[in-house]
């Protein structure tokens, strides 16, 4: 059996109806108990990540808003374009209805991880605060078996998975192709940046998070908006063929063979988890590292974070594959599908540079970003003397990442990212009366006073 054969096996097995079930499942389920949250406090939520909190003692190593820009930074990425698109490919304009659907209940989902994460979280023997899954499924649900599990596929993912190959062969292939510089030359220039940012630790990530995710992911909404406005009138016929396509993939196919509705939506969820890592306990990690005395209020930051990046961002990638027709031709997959689209929907060849512009920073960041998420879940496995030599492998795999080949990246990825969930699937279940109880008293206490808070540090 072939690699590529073998890898699509096992990713079918572990993106399973099982999976899919306890992923959305889980957000649903959280939904219910939160009364709708993403919705009713939504606007709360936005308006806590325009806002400084006045006391800037609270424990903590950056500010909400770095924290969730670092999370951004891992999350917006090839998900956003490539992955879009290589959704899409395989399942058809509905993917992306199943993506909307996944990130509606992903932020229910996002808002409990990153609750947990400030309540349950420690400091570090460098002072620094650690937190996440492995730490609230310890210290919270008791399960320590469960915590190291979570940490394993963690650095998988990160060496593995969303965090290096996926990005690194984005990024070569789109300078490569928009701009002609060999692989050699930007796998050397990438891997340098990489190094002198990792290497300084959360403030340098968050710092560099901070600069380029709102400024890039503006300029690729605004860029988006303009293909939406020039091509107003085919708006109404691409949403109703994304709606349609959802519950009858085969009306978009035209008919073909094993075209299913199962199909649109494994890649909807999968490849909409690949871009906001809802209920992958990834975002968590970086929450923890916010300057709050507030679980609730970092949680509710942190739901944003699924909001900007699929329900805004995603949908804007996807609606312009829809509407110029680009997701069902035959010659075209990944970036390059996208850099068509644009290009179309612009009427210019400067489409194309939009795509590779904005993927290139987009996927920087987030190989950033992961490299974060993988140092924290080795110092929970090995303390922190495993940092510098995660560090070390993380940078000499983003050197390598340019020279493997797309479809068994994606697969890859695939595996390693479904492996991860489930333990923090377990857990927000097992946690959700912690995550129910403190949203209820911190909600309790901000409608008897203005300046309540919900104290949820230990």
């Amino acid at each position: 059996m072939e690699l590529l054969q073998l890898l699509d096996r096992i990713d079918s097995f572990v993106w399973g109806p099982p999976l899919l079930f306890l992923l959305v499942g889980t957000g649903a389920y959280l939904t219910v108990r939160l009364g709708l949250l993403q919705v009713f406090k939504l606007p709360l939520a936005l308006k806590y990540v325009f806002t400084r909190e006045k006391d800037t003692a609270h424990p903590g190593d950056v500010s909400p808003f770095a924290a969730l820009c670092t999370a951004l930074s891992a999350t917006i990425g090839t998900g956003n374009i490539v992955g879009v698109a290589t959704a899409l490919k395989a399942g058809g304009p509905g993917a992306l209805f199943w993506m909307w659907l996944a990130a509606f209940f992903g932020m229910a989902t996002k808002y409990a991880e990153a609750l947990l994460a400030v309540k349950y979280r420690v400091t570090d023997e460098n002072g620094q605060m650690s937190g996440g899954p492995m730490y609230y499924l310890e210290r919270g649900l008791g399960n320590r078996f469960l915590a190291r599990m979570f940490a394993v596929f963690g650095i998988g993912v990160a060496f593995l998975g969303i965090g290096t190959f996926p990005q690194v062969n984005a990024i070569t292939d789109a300078s490569a192709g928009a701009f002609g510089i060999p692989k050699l030359v930007t796998a050397a220039v990438l891997t340098t940046l990489v190094a002198m940012v990792t290497l300084g630790g959360i403030r340098r990530i968050s710092e560099t998070a901070r600069r380029i995710v709102p400024f890039m992911a503006i300029f690729y909404i605004l860029a988006s908006l303009t293909i939406l406005v020039l091509n107003l009138d085919k708006l109404p016929a691409t949403v109703a063929l994304i709606i349609e396509s959802a519950f009858a993939p085969e009306a978009a196919f035209g008919g073909a063979v094993g075209v299913t509705m199962l199909l649109a939506m494994r890649n909807g969820v999968a490849r909409g988890v690949f871009s906001n890592e809802s209920g992958l306990g990834s975002a968590p990690i970086a929450a923890a590292a916010a300057r709050t005395d507030s679980c609730v209020r970092q949680g509710l930051i942190s739901m944003t974070g699924t909001f900007f990046d699929t329900i805004v961002i995603c949908t804007m990638t996807g609606v312009v594959l829809v509407m110029t027709g680009t997701w069902n031709d035959p010659n075209l997959a990944g970036a390059d599908m996208t850099n068509a689209a644009f290009n179309i929907g612009l009427g210019t060849q400067l489409g194309q540079y939009v795509v590779t512009i904005g993927l290139m920073f987009f996927a920087f960041t987030t190989i950033l970003g992961w490299n974060y998420y993988g140092e924290r879940c080795t110092e929970y496995l090995v303390g922190v003397k495993g940092i510098r030599p995660f560090k070390i492998v993380y940078i000499l795999l983003v050197a390598s990442g340019a020279f493997l080949k797309l479809e068994a990246i994606w697969l890859l990825a695939d595996i390693v990212n479904g492996l991860m969930a489930i333990p923090n699937l377990i857990g927000l279940l097992g946690l959700s009366g912690v995550v129910v109880a403190e949203t209820r008293a911190y909600f309790a206490t901000r409608a008897a006073s203005a300046k309540g808070t919900c104290c949820c540090t230990d």
